[in-house]
């Protein structure tokens, strides 16, 4: 900022005479660039160092230093430049700090810096609830209004209805995960805002762990240097357990039966430690086509640490049209009647069940009389 002051100082300019602030494309995910931007109230905005590397015979400080850095011979002179256009000039040449370098170019016609170089892209990771609108959050919906693009499973996009009227979509189908999150990644690199949409919350056995483990284990520049946001959604656990009463009342736990990425031991074992520890019990992919003996498994566990009588919920498609939540026992409870699209939620010893004006209702104590008591 000082050094952006000085620069407009020797120059003689105002600070509200400046368009944009510009720079080279490798520098799109640096704080100092943006915190500038926004004390201006202009955009930033970015060039590629072959956009830089066409500015040369203008420039009046090339460095031989910084093409063989960055693959052009000036950095804050060439954006300038590149910004101010053909017939713009160099009005303030680079002047350098211990950290930063700065210069300053005149166009010759008013400036549309929408339209110059490209802007930072940006994915933000929406979590969109289980599917009502009402159980999607204001961050979430306004993500989703104003990005660019979005990218999800072809199901839920659809969900999502005129809210994302008219943008271009990326679709995929159930189970190409890793395809949606490098679309995502790769379209926003582009300079996109693009919108990432997962079911529930994204945190939550969602795609916000597969962009950041892609952004951990590749080593892609690009991607690296998007700015990336994860907004939270009402988890299925969530909508289920307000639908219920509060089974949540007390300490819980959520585990995917899926075995297609964790292995079974390893799913029984965690199974087995959350019936001993005495949570209330969250299981997520419950049963599929594929997979449809993991459930009966999981219950057969369960029912070696609870009573029959512990009480089990039953929750599909929440916060859909055909949304159908039954609440029944660990002995009577029929794996049959659970697919892909249900949560299934096991009390713990000291869940109740109730009934509530002709609807049954779960509750887990917090246990503050208990340990009055004690």
């Amino acid at each position: 900022r000082d050094l952006t002051e000085s620069c407009l100082a020797a120059s003689g300019l105002s600070r509200h005479s400046i368009a944009c602030v510009v720079s080279l494309d490798l520098k799109a995910d640096e704080a100092a660039i943006h915190e500038l931007a926004a004390y201006l109230d202009v955009p930033a905005r970015f060039f590629t160092a072959a956009e830089l590397l066409a500015e040369t015979p203008r420039l009046q400080t090339p460095s031989d230093t910084v093409f063989a850095e960055v693959g052009c011979y000036g950095v804050a002179e060439g954006a300038a430049l590149a910004a101010a256009g053909s017939t713009g000039e160099l009005i303030a040449p680079k002047l350098k700090s211990a950290r930063a370098t700065c210069a300053i170019a005149q166009s010759s016609h008013d400036l549309d810096a929408s339209i110059i170089g490209r802007k930072q892209g940006r994915l933000s990771i929406v979590g969109m609830g289980p599917g009502q609108a009402e159980w999607r959050t204001p961050e979430a919906s306004a993500a989703l209004s104003i990005a660019d693009e979005v990218v999800g499973y072809h199901l839920y996009l659809d969900l999502l209805g005129p809210l994302i009227a008219g943008k271009p979509r990326h679709a995929t189908e159930l189970g190409a995960e890793t395809e949606r999150a490098r679309i995502a990644l790769n379209r926003a690199a582009s300079g996109h805002h693009v919108a990432l949409v997962s079911s529930g919350d994204a945190g939550i056995y969602g795609l916000a762990t597969l962009v950041f483990e892609l952004l951990d284990t590749e080593a892609s520049a690009e991607w690296r240097r998007v700015a990336i946001e994860v907004i939270p959604g009402v988890s299925a656990v969530q909508a289920a357990a307000a639908r219920l009463g509060a089974p949540l009342g007390h300490d819980f736990c959520t585990v995917s039966l899926s075995d297609l990425l964790t292995p079974w031991p390893t799913i029984e074992a965690r199974l087995t430690a959350a019936a001993q520890g005495d949570f209330v019990l969250a299981l997520y992919n419950p049963r599929s086509q594929r997979r449809d003996w993991q459930l009966l498994k999981a219950l057969e566990i369960l029912a070696m640490h609870r009573p029959p009588a512990t009480p089990v919920a039953l929750a599909r498609n929440l916060g859909r049209d055909d949304e159908a939540v039954t609440v029944t026992t660990l002995a009577e409870v029929n794996p049959a009647e659970v697919d892909m699209l249900t949560l299934v939620l096991i009390g713990s010893s000291t869940t109740r069940a109730f009934d509530l004006g002709g609807r049954a209702k779960l509750y887990t104590p917090r246990g503050y009389a208990g340990k009055a008591t004690a």
